[in-house]
């Protein structure tokens, strides 16, 4: 696959809406002293990056490593309870995406509803987000599209926002760098990320351990090629460097009151909904997949509709707390701490003996290739 190409797919499929509406509800939060003593080793922003970044893609990069280099010898996931096991975290944090943006479309659209009442319009959305998904995750080259469109509108959004919060007053370069220095702070104490600081970032961990063995899985199909050193720039440095520009430019407009209105806040929604579907139809690939649940076997409405409707009601049942994503987060520490003793148990040889990456790894290279 192409780099630029990997890098868009892997970005969208890593983060969703919480990247672009998080933030402005967060900074305020973490500058509490008062309320959230726990948060004084570091300004609001650094923590924010701690959230989001670095640690976490590196965390990325390792599962992605195992399902390279050690899975193909090991085989834990094709263990049936395992499997099944696995499949129910990548449907579950599938939905817990989806419902993600349901709560928090209130906070972008007070015009439509406050979100304490029923609002047809933010379940449409939903919907439409998951239908889109469900039909871009049916192809490859739809998916791919998407990921890049996403990724150019990104892009776009960081450099009207940019221009907009630095260029105008003439603050540029000066306030942006001072900004963006802000996040040094975080790796001067990147130690404070490693165990849950409060509730809160408890929910974080959960949320990015079920990410965690996903992203793995699915970035693991397209590396075929790449260096080691390439692979770590790609899943590690360039997100957080987005992040980081992105964060450093949400802090100014919090620390400056710059109300974020008009065709800014329908920008934000628009990329915000679209990381959404790039999240989601990854992840539906990959369960799919899985499940041998494809188009080729049971053709594609049956393939859209059957995933349309798993979706939407395990969206809903988040949505009343039926379930929750701490749950799911659990399964995956489960899968590692299992992974690792079965490898110690009944594999180690086979580990150890590892020089290069498996022959037998099936790489969906060519199915990107050809619809390139």
């Amino acid at each position: 696959m192409r780099t630029l190409t990997f890098i868009a797919i892997l970005f969208t499929s890593g983060l969703d809406v919480g990247l672009i509406m998080f933030p402005l509800t967060e900074f305020s939060g973490y500058a509490n002293l008062v309320e959230g003593p726990e948060y004084s080793f570091a300004n609001p922003l650094a923590i924010e990056f701690g959230f989001w970044a670095f640690l976490i893609w590196g965390f990325y990069f390792l599962t992605c490593f195992y399902f390279c280099i050690i899975e193909p010898h090991v085989k834990f996931f094709e263990i049936p309870l395992v499997k099944l096991i696995n499949n129910i975290v990548i449907i579950g944090t599938c939905a817990f995406t989806a419902c993600l943006l349901l709560i928090n479309l209130p906070w972008y659209l007070p015009q439509i509803g406050d979100g304490e009442s029923v609002v047809s319009a933010f379940y449409l959305i939903v919907l439409a987000s998951i239908a889109l998904a469900v039909y871009s995750s049916s192809s490859m080259k739809l998916l791919r599209l998407l990921s890049l469109g996403s990724s150019i509108l990104f892009i776009g959004l960081i450099a009207i926002m940019w221009y907009r919060a630095f260029m105008t007053d003439n603050g540029f370069p000066a306030d942006f760098l001072n900004k963006a220095s802000l996040i040094g702070e975080y790796f001067t104490n990147i130690h404070q990320f490693m165990l849950p600081l409060n509730d809160y970032h408890a929910f974080y961990l959960f949320w990015w351990f079920s990410w965690s063995i996903m992203i793995g899985q699915f970035t693991a199909r397209f590396v075929s090629g790449i260096r080691t050193w390439q692979l770590l720039l790609a899943m590690v440095a360039l997100p957080s460097i987005a992040i980081g520009i992105w964060f450093a430019i949400l802090y100014h407009y919090h620390i400056e009151g710059i109300q974020i209105a008009g065709f800014i806040n329908d920008l934000m929604i628009i990329v915000g909904i679209l990381m959404v579907v790039n999240s989601l139809d990854s992840l539906i690939r990959l369960y799919s997949d899985n499940l041998n649940l494809t188009v080729e076997r049971f053709g594609l409405i049956p393939y859209i509709i059957g995933n349309l409707v798993v979706m939407c009601g395990l969206t809903l049942l988040f949505q009343l707390d039926f379930l929750r994503i701490e749950w799911v987060g659990a399964l995956v520490i489960g899968l590692y701490f299992s992974c690792f003793g079965y490898i110690m148990l009944k594999k180690r040889t086979e580990v150890a003996s590892i020089e290069c990456p498996s022959k037998k790894n099936a790489f969906e290279f060519n199915q990107v290739d050809a619809a390139s």
